[in-house]
């Protein structure tokens, strides 16, 4: 997958990006033995050969992570406040890996987790339209009624319109007024079910994601994670690539 070539640099750790971009524009990078001075070059660190200060870039070991994502974690690498970020669950991996897509502070349930920028592109992509299926509990008595109709979109209140989907009410707890529902989506708005909800007044007190394309939570408690296997790559990349 081609990058920008401060991204490679900086991501490699030879330097910051700033100054990766000052050895661009100072001649001291070659890409296939060709000097590169243009800062909007681009290059794939896996099929090109890369020099910088006269010491070629080495790849990456490729590594995939399937992740059960706790509450009140952040997706992300790092957070200025200071709070728990899923880079966290991975202390000693070596590799600079980054989740896939995303899920809020409150989501829990399966991330990816991998430093394959192909395969990141390929499952967060709008076209590629990869199922995902949540198990979400809200407040109050959610009808069959309701979810026929969620299911063929929502106009949210930003005056955009969520893509159709399925909903499933699984079951309703009297004493608790919350109701279980399962919902699968094949587009990855921010916050999407959240918002949803919030469309039609309910609120959210659990949202867990279950299943990502076919990988599935089993055998990974709260918290941990797990490998993914070469044949789980090979068959996201040919189910979506």
């Amino acid at each position: 997958m081609k990058e920008r070539l401060q991204k490679i640099i900086s991501h490699a750790g030879i330097c910051s990006r700033r100054k990766a971009e000052e050895l661009i524009k100072g001649g001291k990078v070659t890409v296939n033995g060709v000097r590169v001075t243009e800062l909007g070059s681009e290059a794939d660190v896996r099929k090109d050969k890369i020099v910088v200060l006269g010491e070629p870039i080495r790849p990456e070991r490729l590594r995939y992570f399937l992740l059960n994502k706790p509450d009140r974690v952040i997706t992300s690498v790092s957070d200025p406040q200071g709070r728990r970020t899923v880079m966290q669950y991975f202390p000693s991996v070596q590799e600079r890996i980054f989740p896939v897509g995303r899920l809020d502070y409150h989501s829990e349930g399966l991330l990816i987790m991998t430093n394959d920028g192909e395969l990141d592109n390929i499952l967060t992509h709008p076209s590629h339209q990869v199922q995902k299926v949540y198990d979400v509990t809200v407040r109050g008595k959610f009808s069959d009624a309701l979810a026929a109709k969620m299911s063929k979109g929502v106009k949210l209140k930003d005056g955009t319109r969520t893509a159709p989907c399925e909903v499933e009410v699984l079951s309703y707890e009297k004493d608790r007024n919350r109701t279980h529902i399962r919902m699968t989506l094949h587009e990855g708005k921010n916050r999407e079910i959240r918002r949803m909800m919030e469309a039609f007044h309910y609120p959210v007190f659990k949202l867990e994601r279950i299943q990502y394309s076919f990988l599935t939570l089993d055998g990974v408690a709260r918290g941990e994670s797990r490998r993914l296997t070469h044949e789980e790559v090979k068959k996201l990349y040919e189910l979506h690539g």
